[in-house]
């Protein structure tokens, strides 16, 4: 199936009033998890590319046609996302390799610097038909950046919204990224008033520290977008770490790895039937947590 644009899938969970998974590639092997899973549920998928990971692979081009291809060939509805780049060149470079949006990330610009550099991104993303997310307000744990109390003021995110014309929001209500437990405390009030302040979808990062049924009242309160990448690294590893541990002589690294591939797999189906709040029946709801 051709790759899908970004924004129609968000579209689309807007309209259903549901969530819209966004997993993070690290490598290849997840990649090939992921889309297997959305063919799995039935569901789809956006394929995140960030910064640090073209930066771990030497370069955006080796994991981006790899995810490319991937999706393209898949019977899913699959779309690939840059995410968090704060340089605005790697985001010309998705641009011009086919991705479906890119996240700009700004966020430790003051306002106008942001919204300048923003808008510049855009004007380039559009003029290619790819969208184009930001970030507004502080979410925590990139390089120790963590100020609980901070959050997405409504009226500041309706002026961003109107002044760069981005097509979705990643706002700060309590979550924090590369958080291993589930412990994370989202302000659902906040998630609501935003959802009136500004006229595009929202986007949760940080979600591997926040509990299903937290995701879930989200989705529920506003949020379409949700982004997750430490917690299925965790059943990555842990797959890894227990085949190892059973088998101390293997040397074959496709044994092992397949595991993990295996691992997220699963758990990757699993938060996208979670995420698709909308089909489900309450009993159905019980069924997916775990």
């Amino acid at each position: 199936m051709p790759l899908v644009p970004t924004l129609d899938l968000l579209h689309g969970a807007v309209a259903a009033h549901t969530g819209v998974a966004a997993f993070n590639v690290i490598h290849l092997e997840t990649a090939e998890a992921l889309v297997a899973a959305a063919e799995e549920s039935r569901r789809p998928v956006i394929l995140q590319i960030s910064q640090n990971c073209a930066q771990y692979h030497g370069a955006l081009e080796p994991i981006a046609r790899g995810a490319l291809a991937l999706a393209s060939e898949s019977s899913a509805h699959v779309a690939v996302h840059l995410d968090h780049a704060e340089n605005a060149a790697l985001t010309r470079r998705a641009i011009d390799l086919g991705f479906g949006s890119v996240m700009f990330d700004g966020s430790k610009l003051p306002y106008d610097a942001n919204v300048e550099a923003t808008m510049r991104v855009v004007e380039y993303a559009h003029a290619n038909d790819v969208s184009v997310e930001a970030e507004l307000g502080e979410i925590g744990g990139k390089d120790g950046a963590h100020a609980p109390g901070v959050r997405t003021d409504p009226a500041e995110a309706r002026r961003f919204v109107a002044e760069t014309g981005v097509d979705a929001l990643a706002v700060a209500v309590g979550s924090s990224h590369a958080m291993t437990e589930r412990t994370a405390q989202l302000d659902l009030g906040l998630i609501g008033s935003l959802r009136h302040a500004v006229p595009v979808p929202l986007v949760l990062h940080g979600s591997s520290g926040v509990a299903d049924e937290t995701i879930e009242a989200a989705i529920r309160a506003g949020i379409t977008k949700v982004n997750v990448s430490t917690h299925l690294n965790r059943f990555f590893t842990a797959a890894i770490r227990a085949y190892l541990g059973a088998n101390p002589d293997v040397v074959d690294s496709r044994r092992y790895v397949r595991e993990g591939r295996t691992a997220v797999a699963a758990e990757a189906a699993r938060l996208m039937t979670l995420f698709d709040v909308a089909t489900r029946t309450p009993e159905a709801t019980e069924t997916t947590r775990r």
